[in-house]
């Protein structure tokens, strides 16, 4: 019954019900905490506040496929009360009973809303194929947000919910082995998941589910918002503010006299995939400018995105030069890229890496781009990294949903993994980005990465080694505005790779380069929890390190402030379309959306709940560089994220609730080690009093041999 997708599959979904408490109450800043109702059977891809506790059983979940019986039976309905208690007297008239339960049922089955959010169809009796636990059928839901299907035929209920944004195609297909369920579709989804239903082929109502799914799946394509901007929900701390561009560069010591934070492209009209200010060499003119602006593909010039605090050493990134197959020069481009130079005393040399294979740099010649010639660059390093391109990745990724689903191999997991080549290219990624890091920090050098365009490989090779240099980006806040920066501002095309709202699943612009970017974070944070921190000095002066090191067999503590599932929110909602902050392809398009207005941030989600969040082992390792290991020896597929769905693939221990008992614990030992801090320097006060009250009083030294 079951079929491997040969095209933009993603697999299946978990069979289990998952369980999912309802969405915290925002919390009021500088007043108590509401606290949070106790967990109900809610959704797969349950948004906001629900989101948190849907990742935490994603992570928490045993590997058992019973998983389900755990619920609480008293928790399946909690969130469908209506505003008084049940009527548990028995009623002599049986007709208003049935009524009575007819309408228990129907509020049980109702699927829950977001504020903005509306039921646009239902179908009842509709057969849910699970490959794992098998059908079971239900009542299926379309909202203009989600596909809501819920079974009372187990106990506790089962719940599937689906937001529509991450469909990337449905499909009719034929079902023959269900009785009189003939008909039926298929939901191709981006992450990792594809639910199947019947249903009855004769039943209109059935058919109208389909339509109404397809409209509001794909509602770009057809006229219509997405959700983003119908989501009412109200939060304490407003996500839009966290990035200032004027401020992180005022923390990176800019502008100083080498550059300046320019608004030559306040009305996008330098370059209409820049952000509106770009920080250039103080010392080239306007003219100078436009000429180097018509000499890089799409007008992406040579910019600053990070300055080394004690070097001036820049990472500076660009797209290809306009070199064409006659070998074209721009003087003016030379000269700019020399004023890069020399802005940084401590080197004579420009390091310039290519993302892309040299191969490929070469035909491009043909299209008028190229690569820069280190004859006409003549202080300049040119380096190919060897990156293939969005294609590969693309197809790479289809390949490892293969392997993952719907079945595992497990005799050939690891040689199945291996063909995907999703993990070599996870490796080519760490290994460049490491390279520009050490060519930085050791090298004290200058570097200018670029790849075709400047908005794919590019952001993963400035992004990626800002995140080793900077100490900033690895706390939450600067890891959000590392991505603000880099990905969002610079003009990442998501809109075009990710494809919010657009039917045409198989256009060749979509590719999973900001999903590599997040891999390679969690790579990276894998590794700083296992033991590459030898570089680093084990801090002993605080109570927080020793507990750890109690805790762990490794030396050091994590140097990341987030924890997995703020890596694994960032990914569900770069496809929900819930919030704006992923929206569109470029600055000036978010602006002409007003989607800062119109829409709410990640942020505001994420930052009105941060010690969901949090590493509880977080050392801020401020000014080390983390090197992580770049071979494939050291990196592994990211199970929780990838696997997720499979209830075979879970792992065993409830690491986040560890997580947050971690916490908990850490916050109470730093509380009373400022209760002894104090309690000692009022003691130490006191006694200093005595002593200067008794001048005649000496004391004697107690020595005690061991």
């Amino acid at each position: 019954m079951e079929k491997l997708t040969s095209g933009g599959g993603y697999g299946t979904e978990d069979p289990t019900p998952p369980i999912v408490p309802t969405r915290k109450p925002p919390r009021t800043l500088g007043g108590p905490v509401a606290a949070p109702r106790q967990p109900s059977v809610e959704a797969l891809d349950s948004p906001t506040g629900s989101h948190v506790e849907w990742c935490k059983q994603l992570i928490a979940a045993t590997i058992s496929s019973q998983i389900s019986g755990s619920v609480p039976s008293d928790s399946i309905s909690r969130d469908y009360k209506v505003g008084r208690r049940p009527d548990l007297r028995v009623s002599k008239r049986p007709d208003i009973r049935a009524l009575r339960d007819g309408n228990k049922l129907a509020q049980m089955e109702e699927a829950p809303r977001f504020p903005g959010e509306s039921i646009k169809a239902i179908a009842k009796d509709v057969m849910y194929i699970c490959p794992f636990t098998g059908a079971v059928s239900g009542t299926l839901t379309v909202t203009d947000y989600k596909l809501y299907f819920k079974s009372m035929e187990r106990e506790p209920p089962f719940i599937l919910d689906v937001n529509l944004g991450v469909i990337s195609r449905l499909e009719t297909i034929g079902v023959q082995s269900h009785g009189e369920n003939s008909c039926g579709m298929e939901i191709v989804c981006k992450d990792m998941r594809n639910p199947r239903f019947a249903y009855k082929k004769e039943e209109q109502s059935k058919l109208e589910i389909f339509e109404t799914l397809t409209k509001h799946a794909f509602p770009l394509s057809n006229d219509l918002p997405l959700f983003a901007f119908l989501y009412k929900e109200k939060f304490p701390v407003d996500g839009w503010k966290v990035y200032d561009p004027v401020a992180e560069y005022k923390r990176q010591g800019l502008p100083n006299e080498s550059w300046t934070i320019s608004k030559i492209n306040s009305n996008y009209e330098v370059c209409d995939t820049y952000p509106a200010l770009l920080v250039i060499p103080t010392s080239i003119m306007d003219e100078d400018l436009r000429r180097v602006v018509a000499f890089r593909a799409k007008h992406r010039i040579p910019v600053l995105s990070w300055i080394h605090p004690e070097s001036q050493a820049t990472i500076v990134r660009c797209s290809q030069p306009m070199v064409g197959p006659n070998d074209k020069r721009s003087k003016e481009d030379e000269k700019y890229l020399q004023t890069i130079m020399d802005a940084n005393a401590q080197s004579h040399k420009l390091t310039i890496f290519d993302a892309r294979q040299s191969g490929v740099a070469e035909t491009n010649k043909a299209k008028d781009g190229g690569y820069e010639s280190e004859s006409f660059y003549p202080n300049a390093e040119l380096t190919f990294l060897e990156i293939p391109n969005i294609h590969v990745m693309r197809e790479s990724l289809r390949k490892l949903k293969e392997v993952v689903y719907p079945v595992i191999d497990e005799a050939k997991w690891l040689s199945n993994v291996d063909s995907t080549h999703w993990l070599e290219y996870i490796r080519l990624l760490l290994a460049g980005a490491v390279r520009v890091a050490d060519k930085i920090e050791s090298g004290k050098t200058s570097v200018v990465v670029h790849c075709s365009d400047g908005w794919d490989r590019t952001a993963q090779l400035t992004s990626l080694p800002m995140l080793m240099l900077d100490s900033y980006y690895r706390t939450i806040k600067g890891f959000q505005v590392l991505i603000e920066k880099e990905w969002v501002s610079f003009g990442h095309r998501f809109a075009a790779r990710i494809g919010h709202g657009d039917v045409n699943h198989a256009n060749s612009e979509r590719s999973p380069l900001f999903v590599q970017f997040i891999d390679c974070v969690w790579q990276m944070m894998r590794q700083a929890s296992d033991h590459s921190y030898s570089r680093l000095s084990f801090l002993t002066s605080k109570c927080v390190p020793q507990m750890t090191r109690f805790l762990f067999p490794f030396q050091f503590p994590a140097a990341f402030e987030f924890n997995e599932l703020f890596l694994i929110t960032i990914l569900d909602h770069l496809y929900s379309c819930l919030f704006g902050t992923f929206l569109y392809n470029s600055e000036q398009e978010r602006v002409h959306q007003e989607v800062q207005t119109k829409t709410v941030s990640l942020w505001s989600y994420v930052n009105s709940q941060l010690e969901e969040f949090t590493n509880p082992f977080y050392v801020n390792y401020e000014n080390h560089v983390l090197y992580p290991v770049a071979s494939l020896r050291h990196l592994e597929l990211w199970v929780n994220y990838y696997v997720r769905w499979n209830p075979r693939m879970r792992p065993q221990m409830p690491v986040h609730q560890n997580l947050k008992e971690l916490m908990a614990i850490r916050y109470e030992l730093q509380r009373k080690v400022e209760e002894l801090q104090r309690e000692a320097a009022t003691r130490s006060i006191s006694s200093a009093s005595d002593r200067g009250s008794s001048p005649s009083h000496s004391s004697t030294p107690l020595h005690t041999t061991v």
